[in-house]
């Protein structure tokens, strides 16, 4: 059975988790998962345990209890969820580096032609003082 153990100290160790429960079962893996960057904890982990009846157990006991001054939550692992691949050509954000930007200064850059990006006034949307256009937009 596969145990999806939350809300972790960042000083609690894979031992420690392990430890914590060897008290109800036997322990096959006990893991905490780390941020790639920069090594530290993310405050979660998984505790893989042999025998389903022994994990239950292991879940009852455990979920709400303290560990490190954190009070845990644990529950059984739900299966990783596939997640598509990002596209940022197809985007719907806004910006697009190979569309149409407003002229022929302006090639690459917001899509949108009149959108009052331009220094040469872009639809007469000018300069307020203060930095703000005469739509009420922040200006350049």
């Amino acid at each position: 059975m596969d145990i999806y153990v939350g809300n972790l100290s960042y000083d609690t160790t894979e031992a420690s988790l392990r430890e914590a429960f060897e008290a109800h079962g036997a322990v096959t893996t006990a893991r905490i998962v780390t941020d790639k960057i920069s090594g530290r904890s993310r405050g979660f982990g998984f505790v893989e345990m042999a025998d389903a009846q022994e994990g239950a157990r292991a879940i009852e006991a455990t979920n709400g209890s303290e560990l490190d001054g954190m009070v845990l939550t644990v529950n059984e692992a739900r299966p990783r969820e596939e997640r598509p691949a990002r596209d940022f050509r197809h985007s719907s954000g806004g910006f697009e580096r190979h569309g149409s930007g407003g002229g022929p200064r302006h090639s690459g850059g917001f899509s949108g032609g009149n959108s009052g990006h331009r220094r040469t006034g872009g639809g007469g949307f000018g300069r307020r003082p203060g930095g703000f256009n005469s739509r009420g937009r922040g200006g350049f």
